[in-house]
């Protein structure tokens, strides 16, 4: 049985501080595959995958300066799984990709995103699947969803909702993710996006803080409670755990 809230999906305009441009049109059609099973079509996004990762992390060690701690929970962890993150900066996605790699995440995003010129290509080849309005796609929207759970894939999901760049407070939730993690039955495992103040060789060219990422335990449903309860102890948990964190002191740039 389906425990999903389709409300919890909805982000408003308002939410949003950041924006890009938005020329193109975009509609998802009755028949819209959300995730990609064209078995062409991912066999092409995995050599793009394959040749952009290098490029993707050179450019985020150099220009953000990125570092992992904790990789090795993410690995750890068997089957299916929803990690979820605070939402910082444009590039974010990409680090979280960078976080899982070599195995593909795929990433539910704002159906906005596809008007972009260029990047909605880019993205749609690298797993991004649109989140839907109409509540008959958000039904096929979230079977799909978790038939790449029981296939023991990787959803990212942006609990925020909004993209903030550089807010380093953890914003109000909403609860998608952790519907969706109920529902299957899948642990969430945090990503806690962090700023350090640049040094060394970063000092030179940098003026904004270097971005650090935390990844933390995972974080399983409680069997015990009942479904409503369930969602909002797990979502609970998940706040408090990305809140623990320690100061920047603790990592570097």
């Amino acid at each position: 049985m389906k425990t999903i809230d389709y409300d919890v999906l909805e982000i408003e305009d308002d939410e949003h501080v950041f924006h890009m441009w938005e020329p193109f049109k975009f509609e998802i059609k009755e028949d819209y595959k959300f995730v990609i099973t064209n078995k062409f079509v991912k066999l092409v996004s995995n050599i793009v995958y394959v040749v952009v990762w290098p490029i993707l992390w050179l450019i985020n060690v150099l220009l953000f300066g990125f570092k992992v701690y904790g990789r090795e929970k993410l690995r750890n962890v068997e089957g299916g799984k929803v990690t979820v993150s605070n939402h910082v900066h444009p590039m974010d996605c990409t680090m979280t990709g960078l976080i899982n790699f070599p195995k593909r995440t795929y990433y539910p995003t704002l159906a906005q995103n596809f008007k972009i010129p260029v990047i909605r290509h880019i993205i749609r080849i690298l797993y991004a699947i649109p989140i839907p309005t109409k509540i008959k796609q958000k039904e096929r929207f979230l079977n799909e969803i978790e038939e790449l759970l029981k296939e023991e894939k990787t959803i990212h999901m942006y609990p925020e909702g909004a993209l903030w760049p550089y807010y380093e407070k953890i914003r109000q939730f909403k609860s998608g993710a952790f519907n969706i993690a109920v529902s299957a039955n899948v642990p969430i495992i945090p990503i806690r996006y962090v700023f350090v103040k640049p040094k060394g060789i970063y000092k030179l060219y940098k003026r904004k803080k270097c971005i650090n990422a935390i990844v933390l335990k995972p974080i399983y449903p409680d069997m015990n409670l009942k479904i409503p309860e369930r969602i909002e102890d797990l979502e609970n948990r998940t706040i408090k755990a990305m809140n623990s964190i320690e100061s920047e002191s603790t990592y570097k740039c």
